[in-house]
C-alpha cells in the first residue's frame, strides 16, 4: 500500500514542524484523509505529494497552536519520542546497553544527520523560528526538497522562500554548537550521569556537567517542576542528585525505575514508576562532552508517546 510505505516519512516530516508526536499523529491521519479523497491516477510522485500534504497540514496545525505554547505553563519542550529503526526495544537498562547501541549506530554518517535533525535541543531551537521558516528549514535541510517544490507546498515564491530558508538557517546556525561530541562520548557521558544520579553523588555530576549548564524542566503546571530555567552546575547537580533520596511526583526511591533509552536520536534516561513513564531526561553536548543543557520532560500529557512504547523510525529517506 503506498500510503503506508511513507508513512514514516510523513511522521518523520510533521514531527519536525510540530515537535508534537500526538499533533504529528493527527497531521498523518488527515493526509491519509487526503489521500484518499485524491484522483491518485494524475500524481507522478505519490512521496512527493505525501510529503506536501503532510507539510501543509502540519503549518497549519503550527500556526494554531501558537498561541497555546506562548501561554504555557512553564518552559515548552517537545514531546520526546523513542526512536532507533534497529533497535524496538529502545537502548534497554544500563547493565545491557552495548551491542543494542552498536546495532543503532551500523551507519553512521546517517545517523548523525537523523539525530542532529531530530534531537529535543534542534528542536528547541526550531521552536524560535516562525511557522514558515521552520517548515521551509525541515523541507530544505532536512529532506531535500528544492526551493519550487517548498514554494508549491506552502503557497508562497520561490524568492520568499529562498529569504524565510535563509533567516531559518542562520538561526539554527547560531543556536547549535558546530561541533558536538561524538556519540560514544555522548552515550558514556550519560551511563556517567545516570550511576551518580542515581548514587547522588553531586560531584561525579558537577565533572559532567558544564560551569553555566541550563536545567529546562517541563511540567505543564500538570505536575510541580521548575518555571524557570535552572542555571549552573552546583546547582543542577544538587537537583539530580536527589533523585535517590527523596519521592518525586509521589513516587518513593525504592519504586522508581530509572534507564538509558534511546529519544530523539541520543542517549537519554527514562525515569519509570509501576506502570507509568514519570520523565525523560536529554542532555545537549558541547565538543568536548561537557552537558551544556539538560531537558526535563515530566507533564504526563507530553509522555504519552513514551508510555506507548512505539519506536519511531525517523531517518531520513
Amino acid at each position: 500500500m503506498v500510503f503506508q510505505r511513507h508513512r514514516s516519512l510523513l511522521f518523520s516530516v510533521a514531527y519536525r514542524i510540530l515537535g508534537s508526536a500526538a499533533d504529528a499523529e493527527d497531521a498523518v491521519q488527515d493526509a491519509w484523509i487526503k489521500w484518499s479523497a485524491a484522483d491518485r491516477s494524475q500524481v507522478a510522485d505519490p512521496r512527493a505529494y505525501l510529503a506536501r500534504i503532510v507539510s501543509n497540514l502540519a503549518l497549519e496545525r503550527l500556526r494554531s497552536t501558537r498561541n497555546k505554547r506562548e501561554t504555557y505553563v512553564g518552559p515548552w519542550l517537545p514531546e520526546p519520542i523513542l526512536t532507533g529503526a534497529e533497535n524496538a526495544g529502545g537502548i534497554g537498562s544500563t547493565g545491557n546497553t552495548g551491542n543494542a547501541w552498536s546495532t543503532a549506530t551500523a551507519d553512521a554518517a546517517d545517523t548523525v544527520v537523523n539525530a542532529e535533525s531530530v534531537s529535543m535541543a534542534m528542536l528547541v531551537v526550531l521552536e524560535t523560528l516562525s511557522p514558515l521558516e521552520r517548515a521551509v528549514f525541515v523541507l530544505k535541510e532536512v529532506f531535500g526538497f528544492s526551493h519550487a517544490e517548498i514554494a508549491e507546498t506552502v503557497e508562497r515564491s520561490e524568492a520568499a522562500v529562498r529569504q524565510a530558508a535563509h533567516r531559518a538557517r542562520e538561526h539554527v546556525r547560531a543556536g547549535r554548537p558546530r561541533f558536538p561530541a561524538d556519540r560514544s562520548r555522548q552515550r558514556e557521558v550519560t551511563e556517567r550521569f545516570l550511576a551518580a544520579a542515581t548514587g547522588g553523588d553531586v560531584n561525579a555530576l558537577m565533572e559532567l556537567l558544564s560551569p553555566d549548564v541550563t536545567l529546562w524542566t517541563d511540567g505543564g503546571g500538570k505536575v510541580r517542576q521548575a518555571l524557570r530555567p535552572v542555571v549552573g552546575a552546583q546547582t543542577v547537580a544538587a537537583w539530580f542528585a536527589a533523585i535517590g533520596t527523596v519521592s518525586y511526583q509521589g513516587v518513593e526511591p525504592t519504586d522508581m525505575h530509572a534507564e538509558l533509552v534511546e529519544i530523539n536520536g541520543g542517549p537519554g534516561l527514562l525515569f519509570s514508576a509501576p506502570g507509568r513513564p514519570v520523565a525523560t531526561v536529554t542532555f545537549d553536548f558541547d565538543a568536548e562532552g561537557s552537558i551544556t543543557a539538560v531537558h526535563n520532560v515530566a507533564n504526563p500529557d507530553k509522555l504519552r508517546a513514551v508510555a506507548e512504547g512505539t519506536t519511531h523510525d525517523v531517518r531520513v529517506r
